[in-house]
């Protein structure tokens, strides 16, 4: 059941996005052909008026197909005249930027509905579970209350970083090496203060030195509206930067095991839902704006490599030679699919290296 959801929510994405090209191109009048969701072979197809609507067998994307998006394409005159290449270039840009749009808008509601009505889950002070083989194990108990590390107070990411100063001697550190010096620890167990002293161990997973413990998560809390939308427009604004930043990745051999495909999407979505629903509409709007911001990179066949030839018509006053387009889309679906392959690997390895863990 959870995967159907977690194609139902990809389904949607699509479906929005098709529909943003869809409204706008009959909206300045252009002619559509098709509206598909899903890839070829067709399953279903009905024609309603000019247009074809078909659901495909490849859950993959989904597209709108309007006449003359090819210059060359030979078509009747009645036809020419709605045709995607016979329009002003600004109303091709509109009907291409719709999709995105779409997304655009779809994450920042979503993201918006998340803060101001769930609210995300946050950590308490109280120790959680407890890794097996670590020095908290068997000392701590679950339940504990943190107070303080070396005889400092702190947040919970200064204790952290304070458990994680305490490094092995030797560099670079060997798995599971103990710190050179062990960390004291303060916590109220039943309302009673209780010390220790405990020497961190090299978690070669997390590159850090660590006890082996985790907080628990406490009940969410709704932000209030105003802080709700502030926050909402950092993590938008964070979310776009480090999608952004995919192209980058891909030349940086330590960044690249980063990315991650639709198989990995799926996974951690499948997680998601599986622990907390509530998460899926968060993880929802993180997928809708990375597609919208994927979408507008400047590379055919993507909807960006659409807008950059058609603000290039702009800038020469006359059209671009199809043959130089096609040259550019060549190279602009070698990328794509660079990137497709370098997220699917990753995802397969992650998921035979026990990867994609929620702790």
């Amino acid at each position: 059941m959870t995967w159907l959801v977690v194609v139902a929510g990809f389904s949607l994405l699509i479906v929005l996005h098709e529909a943003g090209h869809f409204a706008v191109a009959k909206a300045v009048g252009m002619r559509v052909e098709r509206f598909s969701l899903f890839f070829p072979p067709t399953l279903v197809k009905k024609k309603v008026g000019e247009t074809e609507y078909a659901i495909g067998a490849i859950p993959a994307g989904g597209y709108v197909k309007i006449s003359g998006m090819n210059p060359d394409e030979k078509l009747p005159d009645e036809v020419r005249t709605r045709a995607y290449y016979s329009q002003p270039v600004w109303k091709r840009i509109v009907v291409i930027a719709a999709g995105p749009a779409v997304n655009l808008l779809l994450a920042f509601i979503l993201l918006l509905v998340f803060f101001a009505a769930i609210g995300p889950e946050h950590q308490t002070r109280q120790v959680g579970d407890i890794s097996k083989g670590f020095p908290a194990a068997g000392v701590l108990h679950r339940g504990d209350k943190l107070l303080a590390v070396d005889g400092r107070r702190g947040s919970l990411a200064q204790l952290s970083d304070r458990i994680a100063s305490h490094q092995c001697a030797r560099k670079p550190p060997q798995p599971k090496c103990k710190a050179a010096t062990p960390a004291t620890v303060t916590v109220l167990r039943h309302g009673q203060r209780r010390t220790f002293d405990l020497t961190p161990l090299y978690d070669a997973k997390l590159k850090r030195n660590r006890l082996g413990f985790a907080y628990l998560i406490g009940p969410r809390r709704p932000y209030s509206f105003g802080k709700a939308l502030s926050v909402s427009v950092d993590q938008f604004w964070f979310i776009t930067k480090r999608t952004a930043e995919i192209p980058a990745r891909i030349v940086n051999p330590e960044k690249r095991k980063e990315i991650t495909g639709v198989v990995g999407v799926s996974k951690v979505a499948h997680d998601t839902i599986v622990s907390d629903l509530a998460d899926a509409i968060a993880l929802l709007a993180i997928v809708s704006l990375s597609l919208a911001i994927v979408n507008l990179f400047p590379f055919l066949p993507l909807d960006g490599g659409h807008i950059f030839w058609a603000v290039v018509e702009k800038i020469r006053r006359k059209p671009v030679p199809f043959s130089v387009m096609e040259r550019a889309g060549v190279v602009g679906f070698m990328l794509v699919i660079g990137l497709f392959l370098i997220g699917f690997t990753n995802d397969i390895g992650r998921l035979t290296g026990g990867g994609f863990d929620v702790r």
